[in-house]
């Protein structure tokens, strides 16, 4: 089968697809034939080494893992001989964590894993996503940020996959949401369920009288210390993008400024969310927003183009 590797850090070009072995499913795993999968800024700074303190964790000079993809959308295949809650032929969806990549054409899921039926309305290219922007943004903002209804909360990178889940989760959970994105993507944030919208190149949400209770910055722009004058006395800055003042702050400030890696999450806790996701999906209350389509042996091409900052919602690997 074909599979997306990098083996060394770098530029988009490091990025090779090979021909490797097809995996067969343990005794409590299903085989997926993937459809779709997802591409996400975490995967580009992954590949890149960046922050190049995070290579303590993912290997020093050269990647551990060297995979690529974690969300995706596929048909079970097959299935292991102790397997109970899927059967060969099921729609499914989920995420595949520090393990074999899901830019690739069969992944193995242990059926206790990040793994859920998928809504029958909604396509595979729809759903590989979701983990990558909602399930990270759900965990933030229900079990991190506690975020209540008649809160009011800013999103920051409104328009990225993060942003377009962290707005539709806010306005569901009954909070006020203002999102800060370009003015050309100020319609869809709105659309999505935004009550207001910034302009980032023309108003630094920072220097104004407005004050939250839960800041998400989606995409690591901002900071605590930029953002404490804007932040109510009971209100959080939290971030899923690390850096050295992030991680600094979480420790020295952990009421006020929480970073979390979802990935490490018990799983039990990441099912328990999907399937709470996925009712809200099967439901029509949330979307996902896509903005590029590629092939898989079109990867390299579709990292570019994450790196250029001007992605809108998400970006897929479609195979199908």
């Amino acid at each position: 089968m074909k599979a997306a590797v990098y083996t060394v850090y770098g530029s988009p070009e490091v990025i090779q697809i090979q021909e490797v072995d097809k995996p067969t499913p343990q005794p409590c795993e299903v085989l997926i034939n993937i459809k779709a999968s997802s591409i996400t800024r975490a995967d580009t700074m992954m590949r890149q080494g960046t922050p190049k303190f995070g290579r303590l964790f993912v290997g020093l000079f050269k990647p551990k893992n060297p995979a690529l993809g974690t969300g995706f959308s596929g048909i079970v295949e097959a299935v292991g001989n102790q397997v109970t809650k899927f059967k060969i032929g099921d729609a499914v969806f989920g995420e595949k964590l520090f393990s074999n990549g899901t830019n690739a054409q069969y992944i193995c899921v242990d059926q206790e894993g990040i793994i859920v039926l998928k809504p029958d309305h909604l396509s595979h290219e729809q759903a590989a996503p979701i983990c990558d922007g909602f399930l990270t943004s759900y965990s933030f903002l229900k079990d991190i940020a506690k975020l209540q209804s008649g809160q009011h909360i800013l999103v920051n990178g409104a328009s990225g996959s993060l942003g377009t889940a962290g707005v539709q989760l806010g306005n569901y959970m009954g909070a006020k949401v203002t999102g800060v994105c370009s003015a050309k993507n100020a319609a869809l944030v709105k659309s999505l369920g935004a009550d207001e919208v910034i302009d980032y190149t023309k108003t630094d949400f920072t220097k104004e009288q407005i004050r939250y209770d839960v800041i998400y910055d989606t995409v690591g722009k901002s900071s605590y210390k930029a953002c404490k004058n804007v932040i109510n006395d009971n209100g959080v800055f939290v971030t899923p993008v690390l850096s050295f003042e992030t991680l600094r702050y979480s420790l020295f400030k952990p009421k006020k400024v929480k970073f979390s890696a979802t990935g490490i999450r018990k799983l039990v806790e990441l099912k328990a969310l999907l399937e709470e996701l996925a009712m809200l999906f099967e439901q029509g209350i949330l979307q996902t927003h896509i903005d590029k389509t590629y092939k898989l042996e079109h990867l390299v091409e579709a990292h570019h183009y994450l790196e250029t900052g001007r992605k809108v919602g998400n970006i897929v690997i479609s195979q199908s």
